[in-house]
């Protein structure tokens, strides 16, 4: 099978958004002035992205960012914060974006997403606020004390089929499992086999099953792709993000990338995951804070 390329793969397909033509329903299905809104877009969500029957957020924010894309003067996404309302569900979906600024080097929009329930009324999903730029016109000046994650080789780390049978909390509830080259780093992966370390860090090699290679807009998933550190922390279930904002740093280099997470507090039931992504060049190319809800007891 050939590798799938930026713009023709799954992931392009299953996050692209159709504009619809100016003036054609969006103020009115909102009850906004028509000024406040300058782009409808509609969009498939694709049940290929569920995790246990609910969609996961990374890949929500790439169909979010997709349309903000289209809607913004700048091209890329720098930072993008989204608050997750409620549960999106696989099926036909209204995204609308407005353009809060627009500058020189930088431009503003938020956008929200809909969906409608059994009774045809509105239900909002997600609401996102962003700023874009052009990575590749960022100076290349970089002075950090960040390093990669110390990781076995690829081959040496596990995958999905290395899992015990039922061992694994995903493997029988998640469709986004088959979508992911992702190999765990053994040292954060004795939550399969019932032995978490109780630290709450999670690592893995992480691609695209088909080959694409990462581009800014794949960023948005992978921040959020990997088993929650709940897992890492002797907690099992859906670990839902109530808000997760992602900065995407550089445009990464064609192969896979390491994605690093961490969480260092968990109270009242609700935790944060701070996330690196390192690219094959060993640049740091995005980085992430959410907060998530767990389920205790």
């Amino acid at each position: 099978m050939a590798q799938a390329t930026i713009g023709n793969s799954e992931f392009d397909r299953d996050t692209t958004v159709t504009r619809r033509a100016p003036g054609t329903g969006s103020a009115a299905e909102s009850g906004a002035p028509s000024a406040a809104v300058t782009a409808t877009f509609d969009a498939d969500l694709s049940a290929r992205w569920s995790i246990l029957k609910a969609l996961n957020g990374g890949y929500l924010l790439a169909v979010l960012g997709r349309a903000l894309g289209d809607t913004l003067p700048h091209p890329d996404p720098f930072s993008i914060t989204a608050h997750y309302l409620t549960a999106s569900q696989p099926g036909p979906a209204v995204i609308r974006t407005e353009t809060v600024r627009a500058g020189r080097t930088l431009s503003t929009g938020q956008a929200s997403l809909v969906q409608f329930d059994d009774d045809g009324a509105e239900v909002e999903r997600i609401r996102v606020l962003a700023t874009y730029g052009h990575l590749d016109a960022l100076p290349n000046d970089v002075r950090t004390a960040a390093t990669p994650p110390a990781m076995p080789p690829y081959e040496h780390c596990l995958g999905a089929d290395d899992a015990p049978d039922g061992e694994v909390p995903l493997n029988d509830s998640s469709e986004i499992v088959d979508r992911f080259d992702m190999r765990l780093d053994p040292a954060t992966a004795g939550w399969a086999i019932g032995q978490p370390s109780g630290v709450g860090d999670m690592r893995a090699w992480f691609g695209l099953a088909d080959g694409r290679d990462p581009d800014p807009l794949s960023l948005l998933l992978a921040v959020d792709a990997l088993p929650p550190t709940a897992f890492d922390l002797g907690l099992s279930g859906w670990v839902p993000t109530v808000e997760l904002t992602a900065h995407v740093r550089r445009r990464p280099a064609p192969g896979r990338l390491r994605v690093a997470i961490t969480t260092r507090n968990l109270a009242g039931g609700f935790l944060e995951e701070d996330v690196q992504v390192w690219d094959s060049a060993d640049q740091l190319v995005a980085q992430a804070r959410q907060l998530a809800r767990v389920k205790l007891g």
